[in-house]
């Protein structure tokens, strides 16, 4: 199959969208029940208090990935990390009301079942992360083997209703980079499932047909997250016109076919998929080296690439739904009281962002974009 590498507006190869807009040209803006971002990178210290802004400006909630260094292990050490995150929307000019960070704990070999039940009781952590050891950035201290080291704290979440949030790929190196989720189905969810068919289970960032296919069919409560990169580009976009770190990401862009499954999935008005963004700031330099560091950031203008992927599909009327409403559902929540609006108009994404110090490059730095938030 031919791959197109990217679908903004301002690439060559993007007739398809071109045309999906001119078709739905005369919609000028759009309002929406305010989103929540499902899956979001913070960092910490000087980064923290210059990205968080960017995610407060577009989302009422989000849940903050926990894989700092030190991880956030603890229900302690997730109580401090809250504090910093709300001392920097408050910086930043932003009420503490206006932007609600749902807290997880990072999932270890030896997380006891105690602090499941700490962290239920605290009503501020909404999830458990589980990073296969070494799967991605900050994740050395990631579960080795999740059913033969985690099986009573599993037990306990179960109980507890306790999402379990997933970063659903294998870090076998005898497995291909672009296989990896679907091995990651065969050897680690479904044996997690018949273990615990109650458990509650998000597939994050999912990137394949094969998890979209299982997320629909799978028994129980199971939902996925799927990102803007992930829908707009293929894994071509890592090649155009030499190497392309600024999307290099994990899990790693797909095939077109894929790509296409997950836009399906995310227009089908299903309620077991819904946004989340996995946006995570790099310094310039920590991309742009012999060994970059995977991570997109996508906080600056999310909403954005979202209606950009649904308006391709010709699908701006189920956004809300995939952005504001299935999320809040899934993890037992009321939606977001206020709006947001979204304005047709060319906007130019910026080269890259100032943030602690140092530059980063936001995704498609330098596309224009069809629409962009109000205000």
């Amino acid at each position: 199959m031919t791959e197109s590498p990217v679908l903004l507006p301002s690439s060559p190869e993007s007739g398809r969208l071109r045309a999906s807009a001119a078709r739905a040209g005369s919609l000028r803006e759009i309002t929406l029940t305010r989103p929540d971002d499902w899956h979001l990178h913070l960092r910490d210290g000087d980064t923290l208090r210059a990205v968080i802004g960017d995610s407060a400006r577009q989302f009422g909630r989000a849940i903050i990935m926990p894989n700092l260094k030190p991880p956030v292990t603890t229900t302690e050490a997730a109580r401090a990390y809250r504090g910093r995150i709300l001392d920097a929307l408050t910086q930043a000019g932003f009420q503490t009301e206006a932007f609600e960070p749902l807290m997880t704990l990072y999932l270890t070999d030896r997380t006891p079942p105690d602090e499941i039940r700490r962290a239920c009781d605290s009503g501020f952590i909404h999830g458990v992360k589980l990073y296969p050891a070494g799967a991605t950035t900050n994740s050395d201290s990631g579960v080795t083997d999740l059913l033969a080291n985690c099986r009573q704290t599993l037990a306990v979440m179960q109980d507890l209703k306790m999402p379990l949030l997933m970063h659903g790929e294998v870090t076998d190196p005898q497995v291909d980079v672009f296989d990896r989720e679907a091995v990651f189905i065969e050897r680690v969810m479904r044996p997690l499932r018949q273990a615990f068919p109650a458990l509650k289970v998000v597939f994050e960032h999912l990137t394949t047909a094969d998890g979209v296919a299982y997320v629909r069919e799978a028994d129980g409560p199971v939902a996925a997250t799927l990102t803007a990169h992930h829908l707009l580009y293929n894994r071509n976009a890592l090649f155009r016109g030499g190497l392309r770190p600024h999307y290099y990401c994990l899990p790693i862009l797909k095939r077109e076919t894929h790509r296409q499954a997950l836009l399906e999935a995310a227009t089908s008005g299903n309620p077991r998929f819904f946004l989340g963004t996995d946006s995570a700031p790099h310094p310039r330099g920590a991309k742009e080296q012999d060994c970059g560091c995977a991570g997109c950031y996508t906080a600056y203008h999310a909403m954005a690439l979202y209606a950009t992927a649904f308006e391709a599909q010709g699908r701006l009327d189920r956004l809300e739904a995939f952005a504001s409403l299935n999320g809040p559902r899934f993890y037992g929540l009321a939606p977001n009281r206020g709006t947001i609006t979204l304005e047709r108009c060319e906007a130019v994404i910026p080269q890259a962002l100032a943030v602690d110090g140092t530059d980063v490059v936001p995704l498609a730095a330098g596309e224009t974009l069809g629409w962009r938030l109000r205000g």
